[in-house]
C-alpha cells in the first residue's frame, strides 16, 4: 500500500482531525449523495467496507443494514468501534488478508477511497474479493480522486497532494474492475465538495467469480 503519513498528512491519522478535515471540505454532503444515488442501499442489506475508516459512512445507511468493516488503522477502528458499536462488526485488519468464506456473501462491497492508495496488483486483488464476496445480484461501488482532463487546476493540485499515491484517471479504475465485473458505469463529478475536486465513482454489476 503506497501512502505518505509524513508531515502535515500526519495529522490525519487522528480520527477526530481526519473527519473534522473532511468534514471541513463538504465531505459528509458528498457522503450521503453518494450513498443515496450509487450505493442505494436498502433494508437488511449485507455490506462489506473494504476500507472504513472511521465509520461515518454508517450514518447514512439504514439502521438495518449489516454492516462489516475493514480497515488497518487502528486508531481508526477504535474511533468506529467506540462511537458506532455494534452497528457494525469492525476489523482491524487489511482486507487483501480477507477469508470471504469467513464472512459471508454480501449484497453491497464498497472501496470507499481505496483504490488510490493500492497498487495495481493490490487493486486488481480488492476487486477479485470483492466479486468473491458478492451475490450474484450484488454491487461493488467506489470513489476515487482522478485526474481527468480539463479538471480544475486546483482539482489537479490538490490530488498530486493525496495521501495516496496512486490517484490514476478514468481508464486506469476502469482497467482495475472490468475483468471481474461484466457491467461497470464510472462517473465522474466535479461538483461533489465545497472546493474544486474530481471523483471518479464506480458502480459494477454481475461478478464474475470464475
Amino acid at each position: 500500500m503506497a501512502q505518505l503519513t509524513s508531515g502535515i498528512r500526519s495529522v490525519f491519522s487522528w480520527p477526530k482531525a481526519y473527519d473534522g478535515f473532511q468534514n471541513l471540505l463538504g465531505v459528509r454532503g458528498f457522503r450521503r449523495a453518494y450513498v443515496a444515488s450509487y450505493l442505494q442501499p436498502f433494508s437488511d442489506a449485507r455490506i462489506l467496507d473494504t476500507g472504513c475508516g472511521t465509520g461515518e459512512i454508517l450514518e447514512f445507511l439504514p439502521a438495518s443494514v449489516t454492516y462489516v468493516g475493514f480497515d488497518m488503522s487502528p486508531e481508526y477502528i477504535r474511533f468506529a468501534s467506540k462511537r458506532y458499536g455494534s452497528r457494525g462488526r469492525w476489523h482491524c485488519a487489511s482486507v487483501l488478508e480477507m477469508d470471504v468464506s469467513e464472512v459471508g456473501s454480501f449484497d453491497i462491497v464498497m472501496a470507499n477511497g481505496v483504490f488510490h492508495h493500492l497498487d495495481d496488483q493490490e487493486a486488481l486483488q480488492l476487486s477479485a474479493i470483492a466479486a468473491s464476496a458478492l451475490k450474484p445480484s450484488g454491487r461493488f461501488c467506489s470513489f476515487d480522486g482522478c485526474f481527468a482532463p480539463g479538471q480544475s487546476k486546483i482539482a489537479r493540485y490538490l490530488l498530486s497532494k493525496d495521501r495516496g499515491q496512486n490517484v490514476r484517471g478514468p481508464e486506469g479504475y476502469l482497467s482495475l474492475v472490468e475483468g471481474h465485473f461484466s457491467v461497470v458505469t464510472l462517473t465522474l463529478r466535479h461538483d461533489m465538495l465545497s472546493i474544486p475536486y474530481t471523483y471518479a465513482i464506480i458502480v459494477a454489476t454481475n461478478p464474475r467469480t470464475a
